[in-house]
């Protein structure tokens, strides 16, 4: 079957702006993800009779990818459907989900299926992630589907079911039941958001924990943890909660205890029993692998067990299934961090009234524009996206606990295969706004120069996600996220959690107009004012520019294309030998949206990006910061700098552009037919 159209760039973005303001992309309403619609292919196949091979994640190496299998062993994997493998007794599903249905495969995955093991403890999560009703009996295409939150929204992902085998046997994810599939196709899914299999290779159990959710994540260095951790997993584990951790960074590298280094477990339950009179309070884990297990205090066959009640005994202990426990002390020797993800943080501070509300905004960081550095950089720090949050007064049932806002900062990769993304080092500043500065727009230099944050996110990391929890009181703030180094491109998420009501901003929301352009008026001589393009000229060569443009123009005042080409080059770059001077078709545009123009010259012709805005401003051009990227994306190029030909195109065409706009517009919305719309495309 023909692969459906998938739009980019601009027309992408807009496409999913209004799809997620019109509710699609939630965990009720997914998008699609690839635009391949899960019922639209299955009544396909069902009336064509045919089952499903998924052209975007192909049954051959490509979807493997690089780097996982030699070629000697790639050559030997044969792509079988489980229908094929198991006829008549192949299953997606036997009886329940369980944490000890699989055992990992040759991808170094244990972040994902730990993550996966955490899922199988939360049935409303699960069915989130894998959709009811599937099976390889009724209805069968060979498709199936699963739902990730990647980034901000949910997607509904769609796979065929032909498996990557050698001598017909799974060579990822195994099922310990032979005939049982769901975990092979939704590691599969799963590997088709990452890129590959390969693309899963090594990863933070966080991530995959978060994809599961959609939600909230909290991370603990667990050498650094509160006082009351304990108290705070148990009230988790009560909830629609997942949890993982991390064993110290090694080559998976076995102890003699039998933990092994570099490797993610699930935490699957906290207790707390009574040994020789004693409360000791223990954590359950999982590892993924199934085959090995801690062997200190409170595991399998340790002595411990024999101090505590005969009902805590045949209750607790199951032995050697890859799960065990330990006490919360060895816990925090023995593992290095600590993830906790969920829809809502109710639970961190026992019973409460309070509601927490979250809220989030989408940025981007973009060279030459907003991507300012760290504080490291005090000439460009104050170009970062800027976001002003309000927090009002708290309510008694609020007030309890110590901290009230979470703060959540994420970075969206740049490739669609997960190992080819770059990562920033990210983090994000907390600045108070005094009362008498709560009306400013942005911030420049002068505000960041004279205070200090009263919170950051603590030592910038090259990773997908910072968070950190902290307390403040109600008041006006200013969040700053940035890279650490000044011009790295990428697009990022700022969640905010708080237990009370709160606001937040966009610096360029504050300050929006009615329309982002001030058009500006044409005179009998003039389109655009040589004041409101910041360029100078001295009366007598205003004059004698003035003439020279009645002489090249005709009765109508219209000056042709290579006149007006003629007209710029003689007099604008008559002093800047390097230019390369106004092409014919910018002066095709230029006399396409307007009927006389009359510009004059700047010393240099050159202008930096980090000028952009405020040169823009002084045309009357309020651009918010969306639009302010594209302009700088489209006409700085390599080199940061916008040439004296494309800021007057630029002008030119943002005027243009605004005032059909704001003739055609009713109640801020313009309808056009396809005529009209590439008419006016193709005069601007």
């Amino acid at each position: 079957m023909p692969p459906p159209v998938v739009p980019h760039g601009m027309i992408l973005k807009v496409m999913n702006e209004r799809n997620m303001k019109g509710g699609m992309g939630s965990d009720t309403n997914p998008l699609t993800f690839m635009d391949q619609d899960y019922n639209l292919l299955q009544d396909y196949c069902l009336k064509t009779r045919q089952k499903f091979v998924d052209e975007f994640f192909p049954p051959d190496v490509r979807s493997i990818g690089e780097g996982l299998l030699t070629p000697e062993v790639m050559a030997r994997v044969e792509w079988i459907r489980p229908t094929k493998l198991y006829p008549e007794v192949a299953e997606f599903i036997v009886d329940t989900v369980s944490r000890f249905d699989y055992a990992q495969g040759f991808i170094g995955n244990c972040w994902f299926l730990a993550s996966v093991g955490a899922l199988t403890f939360q049935t409303k999560l699960l069915h989130k992630v894998v959709p009811e009703g599937q099976s390889f009996r009724h209805n069968y295409t060979g498709l199936f589907h699963f739902r990730f939150w990647r980034f901000g929204k949910w997607y509904d992902v769609v796979v065929d079911d032909k498996l990557p085998t050698i001598n017909r046997q799974l060579i990822f994810v195994k099922s310990k039941t032979f005939y049982e599939f769901w975990p092979a196709l939704l590691e599969k899914a799963y590997a088709k958001v990452c890129g590959s299999y390969a693309d899963m290779h090594t990863g933070r159990v966080s991530e995959a924990l978060l994809d599961f959710t959609g939600g909230v994540h909290m991370h603990y260095d667990l050498k650094t943890a509160p006082a009351d951790l304990w108290e705070i997993m148990q009230r988790a584990s009560q909830s629609e909660v997942l949890m993982g951790c991390e064993s110290p960074a090694g080559k998976e590298e076995r102890l003699s205890n039998g933990i092994i280094l570099g490797h993610a477990y699930t935490v699957t339950k906290v207790y707390q029993v009574v040994s020789n009179g004693n409360p000791v309070k223990l954590v359950r884990l999982f590892h993924p692998w199934g085959d090995t297990e801690w062997t200190g205090d409170w595991s399998d066959k340790s002595p411990s067990w024999s101090t505590v009640s005969a009902e805590d005994r045949k209750q607790l202990l199951v032995v050697e299934n890859g799960e065990f426990w330990m006490s919360m002390n060895d816990f925090l020797k023995l593992f290095d961090n600590m993830d906790i993800c969920c829809s809502c943080p109710d639970f961190l501070e026992g019973k409460t009234s309070c509601d927490w509300i979250s809220k989030s905004h989408h940025g981007s960081w973009v060279t030459g524009s907003t991507a300012g550095g760290c504080m490291n950089h005090p000439d460009t720090f104050c170009t970062n996206p800027q976001f002003w949050l309000r927090i009002d007064e708290m309510e008694k049932a609020c007030e309890e606990g110590r901290n009230n806002v979470l703060v959540s900062l994420i970075q969206k990769p740049d490739k669609r295969n997960r190992r080819l993304a770059a990562h920033h080092g990210i983090g994000f500043f907390v600045f108070v706004v005094p009362p008498e500065m709560r009306s400013e727009g942005k911030f420049d230099s002068s505000f960041f120069n004279s205070r200090k944050p009263v919170e950051t996110s603590g030592n910038f990391q090259d990773a997908r996600q910072v968070m950190r929890f902290f307390r403040l009181e109600p008041g006006e703030y200013l969040i700053v996220p940035s890279t650490y180094y000044p011009n790295e491109n990428a697009e990022f998420i700022l969640s905010i959690l708080c237990k009370h009501e709160i606001q937040i901003q966009k610096d360029t929301e504050r300050t929006e107009k009615d329309f982002l352009v001030d058009l500006i008026g044409s005179s009998e001589s003039s389109f655009m004012s040589p004041v409101k393009l910041g360029f100078t000229e001295s009366e007598e060569d205003g004059s004698k520019s003035k003439a020279l443009f009645r002489q090249l123009s005709d009765e109508n005042r219209d000056v042709a294309a290579e006149k007006l080409q003629q007209l710029l080059h003689e007099n604008l770059l008559r002093e800047r030998h390097g230019s390369e001077g106004f092409g014919l078709d910018s002066c095709r545009s230029i006399t396409a949206m307007s009927d006389d123009i009359f510009m004059d010259s700047s010393k240099d012709g050159i202008l930096s990006l980090n000028e952009l805005q405020n040169v823009l401003e002084k045309t009357g051009l309020h651009l918010n910061e969306d639009i302010l990227n594209l302009v700088v994306l489209r006409y700085g190029g390599a080199s940061e700098q916008i040439s004296l030909e494309g800021f007057i195109c630029l002008v030119m065409r943002l005027n243009c552009m605004a005032s059909i706009f704001q003739r055609l517009c009713e109640n801020g919305k313009i309808t056009l037919d396809e005529s009209e719309w590439i008419g006016l495309t193709v005069c601007s």
